[in-house]
């Protein structure tokens, strides 16, 4: 029988997080929730919940590092698929199992939720939809296919996937459209499904003008980077 990890990274949620596990703890699936040096009540908070491992990161290590510590988790326990949401409520638990089912019967490796795909979800502010259209644009261009929801940190995926997810290329901070690219490099098959998410008005590392910018240009150097680095490991390939 096929074992399910539900993957939720917090930081600072002490308001937000037990919203979350209601949500997905009927599911019946293993849960871990991976705090990211939270400074808040978020430890006790999950604490309460005997059921749910719960990981404490000593220090903040951003999203992709506390993703990445859930997926070292999830590899070293065996488990053969992986879901991940947020622990701010942004995301709608009740597509947990649409995701599973379109990663387990249709061929894929990995599935977005997509909160710009037929579905009634809230309207990002503009700065950060323009840098998502952007990256939609470099994606296409890169992968020959079309992603509408280039930051959605709600996704399931096969063990494969973690495998790639547990090495030094995955991105320690925004593992977003990056991730999405190294993927397909690697020749990993890529689906989005529509999902509905909440806005979080609390914090966002998109909000105002200088953090957008600067998301942009750490994310036009990820991609630069990781498609050298493809290069130069498709050439050492050949010359073996």
């Amino acid at each position: 029988m096929s074992r399910v990890l539900i993957i939720i990274p917090a930081y600072n949620e002490e308001n937000n997080i037990e919203r979350v596990i209601q949500g997905v703890i009927d599911f019946g699936y293993d849960i871990v929730v991976i705090n990211d040096g939270s400074t808040d009540n978020t430890t006790n908070v999950v604490s309460k919940y005997n059921k749910i491992k719960l990981i404490n990161n000593p220090i903040n290590l951003g999203a992709g590092g506390s993703l990445q510590t859930g997926y070292k988790y999830a590899l070293e326990n065996n488990y053969d698929y992986v879901i991940n949401l947020d622990g701010d409520g942004q995301h709608d638990p009740k597509h947990i199992d649409e995701l599973l089912n379109e990663l387990l019967n249709n061929n894929t490796d990995i599935v977005i939720g997509s909160r710009f795909l037929n579905t009634e979800s809230y309207k990002p502010p503009f700065v950060r939809r323009l840098g998502m259209r952007l990256f939609s644009i470099i994606a296409k261009v890169i992968t020959k296919q079309k992603f509408t929801d280039t930051t959605s940190g709600y996704k399931a995926m096969t063990k494969d996937v973690i495998r790639l997810f547990v090495s030094p290329e995955f991105p320690n901070d925004y593992p977003d459209v990056d991730t999405l690219i190294l993927l397909y490099l690697r020749g990993f098959r890529i689906k989005e499904m529509p999902v509905k998410m909440y806005a979080n008005s609390q914090k966002s590392i998109h909000s105002g003008w200088i953090k957008p910018l600067y998301y942009v240009f750490k994310m036009l150097l990820s991609i630069f980077m990781i498609l050298l680095r493809e290069k130069v490991f498709k050439i050492k390939k050949m010359t073996v």
